[in-house]
């Protein structure tokens, strides 16, 4: 776990962060619910001015068999297609972040075909399988894929990074992250599910009901136990997905801020917070997203998006783009002109 140097708790840090904002010569809680997002860093921390020079986007990719059931628009060979660009910071994360101080590690946790070059090569297997034919993976597997968002996480705070966004590319994923989600919180598929990257009617319907008999097969329909949480996301998530709710694990043993791109990415947080009740105080989300299961998610993690672009891109893409704001807040933060510097009166709280 990192230092950070202070024995405070993440209550008092709070506290004090708020008082530095209060301090600035603004209106109170003039940049809204970015102040608070700096304060939550700084509590997470654990040191009044955070340190978030240093930026990583961690992507997770695998593949997903139940696309054979007819859930997507694309094959599978499309999951190794745009993690080969990932390799090569070509994908649309890579360029809309080019210029940008960022560092980006993209993993293959279950891609089909081998690792592309510059995608790092943590495979468990090729592939989850069809949830309908028989459950996504193996207990084994899935802890290991946890476990290796977890390393990520760690290798990072190893290196320095103060700030963490997850993303991840997998074919059919939308589908894995509603039935997971589902599962989770006892929402019915009708209401939560998605058009993923762009399906019709009929295929939103088909969609609908691979969940509905993924549910039935496996589902309490809402899991309550840790072990519950693990057995939906093991019988019903995918490879990716279950790295990703490592990496959020991974949040809460390192003392790192995690951010939370899309559907997929909310569905792991939810997951990792049912596995590990308290990560969730590490967790940041970015934006609202397009797929309707991310109001779900978002309001069980007690978390508010600061972006509304109904974005469905993926990759980390929406996560990544908090990164320039959260930039901008922070240098106001942290360098912004104090009252007592200045003949204006200081601002007073009225809590309300």
């Amino acid at each position: 776990m990192r230092s950070w140097g202070l024995a405070m708790t993440k209550d008092e840090i709070y506290e004090l962060a708020k008082k530095r904002w209060d301090s600035i010569a603004k209106p109170v809680d003039g940049l809204g619910e970015l102040e608070g997002i700096i304060c939550r860093i700084a509590s997470i921390q654990g040191r009044i001015i955070p340190e978030i020079s240093k930026k990583a986007l961690i992507i997770m990719c695998a593949d997903n068999d139940v696309v054979s059931e007819g859930v997507s628009q694309t094959g599978k060979s499309v999951t190794r297609e745009v993690a080969t660009l990932m390799g090569k910071r070509l994908s649309s994360v890579g360029v809309m972040s080019a210029g940008y101080p960022l560092d980006i590690f993209t993993y293959d946790v279950g891609i089909e075909g081998d690792t592309p070059e510059g995608v790092i090569n943590k495979k468990i297997c090729r592939g989850t399988a069809d949830f309908l034919k028989e459950p996504a993976m193996s207990a084994v597997q899935c802890r290991e894929a946890i476990d290796t968002g977890i390393d990520a996480v760690r290798r990072c705070c190893e290196k320095g990074y103060g700030l963490i966004a997850t993303g991840e590319m997998g074919i059919g994923n939308t589908t894995t992250a509603t039935a997971l989600l589902c599962a989770l919180t006892g929402a019915e598929p009708r209401d939560i599910t998605g058009r993923g990257a762009g399906l019709t009617n009929e295929g939103l319907e088909r969609k609908i009901q691979v969940i509905e008999e993924g549910l039935d097969l496996y589902a309490n329909r809402q899991a309550g136990s840790a072990i519950d949480a693990f057995e939906m996301l093991r019988c019903l998530g995918g490879l990716d997905i279950a790295a990703l709710a490592g990496v959020f694990i991974g949040g809460s043993v390192c003392s790192v801020p995690i951010v939370i791109d899309g559907l997929i990415s909310a569905a792991a947080a939810l997951a990792a917070e049912k596995m590990r009740p308290g990560c969730r105080d590490n967790m940041i989300a970015s934006h609202n997203g397009r797929e309707k299961g991310m109001k779900t998610a978002l309001k069980k993690l007690s978390l508010r998006p600061v972006i509304h672009a109904d974005m469905a891109l993926g990759e980390g893409t929406g996560a990544v783009m908090l990164f320039p704001l959260i930039d901008m807040a922070f240098s106001l933060y942290s360098g912004g002109t104090a009252f007592e510097g200045t003949p204006i009166e200081k601002y007073e709280r009225h809590e309300t």
